[in-house]
């Protein structure tokens, strides 16, 4: 008998016990900085997060009207032609319920806008650590801070 086929069988019927894994989260990065886009998806993605990232609320707006969902929007306050507050009162017509995260430098302008958050809204100020982002988004997820997928692996083979 194949040891291979052995062994698949066998991870098989273990995968079937314990069940299948939730799909990974999808999170939607708007930022008119190519930098901070780049920097905020580099980081989630290799926490485990399936990333999208648009340059404006418009094209991020065309995203979720195409179909995307999203478990959570991390959106710029400070963008040209619509900032972040205005998208995501567009946004929310369509997605009352989407958690957001608003990444900026320029939170006057936010409180500005905005007399005060929603409660699946929160923000972070720029610039940010690599930890601090990660909480924030555990954070905006979850409600608490949660080991990623990939510190849980590393934590695990140690």
């Amino acid at each position: 008998m194949n040891v291979h086929a052995v062994s698949f069988r066998k991870l098989r019927e273990y995968a079937a016990l314990v069940g299948t894994p939730p799909p990974p989260r999808r999170i939607l990065v708007v930022d008119d900085e190519e930098v901070v886009c780049n920097f905020v998806a580099r980081v989630l993605r290799a926490e485990g997060y399936v990333v999208e990232t648009a340059c404006s609320g418009t094209e991020a707006l065309e995203a979720v009207a195409g179909g995307a969902t999203f478990d959570l929007v991390i959106s710029d306050v400070r963008m040209p032609a619509m900032s972040g507050p205005r998208f995501v009162e567009h946004l929310r017509r369509s997605e009352p319920d989407i958690k957001v995260l608003y990444l900026t430098g320029y939170d006057e302008q936010l409180f500005t806008e905005r007399e005060m958050l929603w409660t699946d809204e929160s923000f972070l100020e720029k610039p940010c650590s690599i930890t601090g982002l990660r909480e924030a988004v555990s954070l905006a997820l979850d409600g608490r801070l949660t080991q990623s997928p990939t510190s849980a692996t590393q934590t695990a083979g140690r």
